[in-house]
């Protein structure tokens, strides 16, 4: 963890500050926060929950899809411009907002609970990574079990029942070891790698989709386009739109990725100059450049994601849910290329989910660390007290992760709650933001008149959507249910 220790990524020294890039070739140079982010959200929502969506409904949510890819990016920039020219984390700038509090203010401690019931997601992610090294490797887990059918009868016994066990104990502790270090530069690499290599994968496969048995049906994907709303699905459309696209916790942890890549240091402290303010500007157009590519990555991956469920499970009737979600899944590619393609998918589908356990591990670890000390729990006297916070914290999450997978047998369900909270979470997020660009921001670096339209738009829309949701949710609750 030493490289983690380097240097407070929330100092803003003198020594650090950098001219922003002229070009557009040397600005994707410095672009790295976005794919970070698009390696947390093409995880358990795409794999999981929005290929579901499809096998469920067909093409009728397409136009949803593509909306929440879309509509939450214009609060990402809000935020991110707010972290450059202020330098603080999200949840310290959120603690300084006036209203009531208990140690921290409220909204942190709402940004608790729905972190979480995020760690549902990571626990589904941990044990659907397994269901997929299971599958590629099958005789792995009954060996072990034979292994210890005679000092280890009740473990042996389990392992045969759930033969998935070893492969997500396996990939807790391979996380634990990834995050051992805890530095950022580490943390985009391996993203970056496992980011571009997937999409390229995934997106081949959706276009290969025309030349086989199963092509794409163009009439109903222009039927998704025609924003319908069916009643049997909202619970699930409201869920994929809180995890799909750009989610709650993303939004939380944006700002975090984009001081510790040092958009900030290399800005500098705000002050009444013209200088500062053209360094602003200028890393806050790199920020915008780091924050649109990644959109495009990650809806390329969420609608191939969504298409191969639409397409190839839906004509089946095949529903992925319960410990056969993998196996269910793994039929996109073996009913449409041949079975040579299984390992493929479950290899790439293991890859996929373990790198959304990986980021959101170390992103919920930073933003712990900072809970802790704004709620009074501790108190960090130097920088490295807090790099020591986060470290516990990232190798915990994964733990807790694997236990709730061992608990709770549905990772689909356990996904809906996650992105259910999360869902919830974002009117609130986005009206922090509306705030922060009214009220905080420095008015020499504040946007132009498009983009606080398009940011109204995105904050009105995205809570209309959340309280439709919330009460149709509501109302099945007090609904009893047919003896």
């Amino acid at each position: 963890m030493s490289e983690a220790l380097e240097y407070d990524p929330y100092a803003l020294p003198n020594d650090a500050i950098q001219e922003p890039p002229v070009s557009l070739w040397s600005a994707l140079k410095k672009i790295g926060p976005g794919i970070i982010l698009a390696g947390s959200i093409v995880g358990s929502g795409e794999l999981l929950l929005t290929t579901s969506l499809g096998a469920n409904h067909g093409f009728l949510f397409l136009w949803l899809i593509i909306f929440s890819c879309i509509i939450k990016v214009f609060v990402q920039t809000e935020l991110g411009r707010y972290a450059i020219s202020s330098g603080k984390p999200t949840l310290g700038a959120i603690n300084e907002l006036p209203g009531p509090r208990a140690g921290a203010h409220w909204i942190l401690w709402c940004w608790l609970f729905m972190m979480l019931t995020t760690i549902f997601q990571l626990g589904a992610m941990t044990g659907t990574v397994g269901q997929s090294l299971n599958l590629a490797f099958p005789n792995v887990s009954p060996s072990i079990a034979e292994s210890l059918r005679d000092t280890l009868p009740s473990v042996s016994k389990s392992i045969l029942i759930r033969p998935e066990s070893p492969w997500a104990v396996l990939t807790c502790i391979t996380a634990i070891g990834l995050l051992w270090s805890g530095s950022y530069r580490r943390i985009e690499f391996i993203t970056t790698v496992l980011v571009v290599g997937l999409t390229f994968i995934t997106l081949t496969a959706t276009c290969a989709l025309p030349a086989t048995k199963y092509p794409i049906p163009w009439g109903q994907v222009a039927e998704g386009l025609t924003f319908a709303m069916p009643a049997a699905g909202i619970a699930a459309a409201f869920g994929a739109f809180g995890i799909t696209g750009v989610g709650a916790s993303e939004l939380f942890y944006y700002p975090y990725w984009c001081l510790e890549k040092g958009y900030a240091r290399y800005a500098g402290r705000c002050e009444p100059t013209d200088d500062w303010a053209r360094r602003a500007r200028g890393w806050i157009r790199v920020m915008h450049l780091d924050a649109w590519v990644s959109m495009i990555v990650f809806t390329i991956s969420t609608l191939a994601f969504y298409f191969m469920g639409a397409t190839v499970l839906k004509p089946q009737g095949l529903d992925p849910k319960g410990t056969e979600m993998i196996k269910t899944l793994s039929r996109m590619f073996e009913d449409t290329f041949g079975t040579w393609t299984v390992i493929v998918f479950l290899i790439g589908a293991g890859a996929v989910l373990f790198k959304t356990l990986y980021i959101s591990s170390a992103g919920n670890s930073r933003l712990l660390a900072d809970f802790f000390s704004l709620a009074g729990f501790v108190r960090y006297e130097r920088p490295e007290q807090r790099a020591k916070m986060i470290h516990r914290f990232s190798l915990l999450i994964p733990v807790i992760a694997l236990i709730l997978f061992f608990t709770f047998k549905d990772p689909r369900q356990m996904v809906v709650i996650g992105g259910f909270a999360q869902g919830l979470m974002l009117p609130l997020i986005s009206g922090v933001t509306v705030f922060f660009r009214y009220r905080r921001t420095d008015r020499r670096i504040t946007p132009g008149l498009l983009l606080d339209i398009l940011l109204w738009i995105a904050f009105v829309l995205i809570t209309c959507v959340a309280l439709y949701a919330a009460k149709d949710q509501i109302g099945k609750w007090l609904t009893p249910s047919p003896s």
